[in-house]
C-alpha cells in the first residue's frame, strides 16, 4: 500500500492504514440475487479516521457475465 502520496483532506496527516468491511455488509451487485459480493476495502487516516478511499476487493464480481 503506497500511504507517502496520501494527504489527510480533513487533518494535514500523511500517515494511513486499511481495513475491511465484509460479512453481511459486503456491496453485493444489484442485477444478482445470489452473489455473495465483495468485502469493502477502506483506506483511512491514522490520526483522524478520515476515510481517503473505498474500494471493492472483488471488483470482477460486478462484471456483467454475457
Amino acid at each position: 500500500m503506497e500511504n507517502n502520496k496520501l494527504i489527510c483532506k480533513a487533518c494535514g496527516n500523511d500517515s494511513f492504514s486499511e481495513g475491511k468491511l465484509d460479512g453481511y455488509a459486503a456491496l453485493k451487485p444489484v442485477d444478482k440475487i445470489f452473489s455473495n459480493g465483495s468485502p469493502l476495502i477502506f483506506t483511512l487516516c491514522q490520526n483522524c479516521g478520515e476515510v481517503a478511499s473505498i474500494k471493492a476487493e472483488k471488483p470482477h464480481k460486478f462484471t456483467s457475465s454475457i
